[in-house]
C-alpha cells in the first residue's frame, strides 16, 4: 500500500520535476547566452608634452 502511494505520487510529480528541470536549463542556457566579454582595456594617455 505504501509503494501504491509512493509511485502515484511520484506519477504526479514526474510532470512537475521535467516542467523544473526545463526551467532550470533555459535560465542556464540564458545566463550564458547573455555573458559579455570583458570590456578592452583603456590605452595610456599620454600627453603630447611628453612625446617631444
Amino acid at each position: 500500500m505504501i509503494a501504491d502511494a509512493a509511485i502515484f505520487v511520484s506519477k504526479r510529480l514526474q510532470r512537475a520535476a521535467f516542467a523544473m528541470l526545463c526551467l532550470m536549463a533555459a535560465q542556464l542556457t540564458l545566463a550564458l547566452a547573455s555573458c559579455e566579454a570583458e570590456p578592452a582595456a583603456m590605452a595610456a594617455r599620454v600627453s603630447l608634452a611628453e612625446l617631444r
